[in-house]
């Protein structure tokens, strides 16, 4: 597995944990040598690029940015998944919310956002039942409870 997280804000963030449920998780959904970057934000940040690419003027938890949306991107036998923008205020603020830890929410936006990247969706209820229960399953697996 390779990957690369980013912290942009101005907070001292602990990484490893997100390093590790990313390769746990493409273990799990059998993605070989993925390639993704996770980039750590603030709210300004992330309402400008859900702004720009989303046409939504708001701050948002995690979006992420396919690179595989036509054909499988690969190179070498590295599978370039894409990148995932995390807003480490708005996790912060989620975790606050949601009764449970910074650590927690920081690992579940990770794993929503790699869902993403392989094509997973929640525009409809069908959908989203899919994702929630792999979410839950990859979260519970790794030992990320609530």
């Amino acid at each position: 597995m390779i990957d690369y997280i980013f912290n942009t804000t101005k907070e001292k963030i602990d990484t490893s944990e997100m390093d590790k449920i990313i390769n746990f998780a493409c273990k799990k959904m059998n993605v070989k040598n993925p390639l993704l970057n996770i980039v750590l934000v603030d709210n300004k940040r992330i309402q400008e690029i859900n702004k720009e690419y989303r046409n939504i003027d708001s701050v948002t938890d995690v979006i992420s940015f396919a690179f595989e949306e036509v054909n499988d991107v690969n190179y070498d036998d590295i599978r370039f998944l894409g990148e995932i923008y995390i807003s480490y205020e708005r996790c912060c603020e989620q975790a606050q919310e949601f009764g449970h830890s910074v650590r927690r929410e920081l690992c579940y936006l990770a794993v929503h956002g790699l869902l993403h990247l392989l094509g997973y969706d929640h525009m409809n209820e069908k959908d989203k039942k899919v994702m929630r229960t792999l979410e839950e399953e990859i979260l519970n697996e790794y030992d990320i409870t609530r």
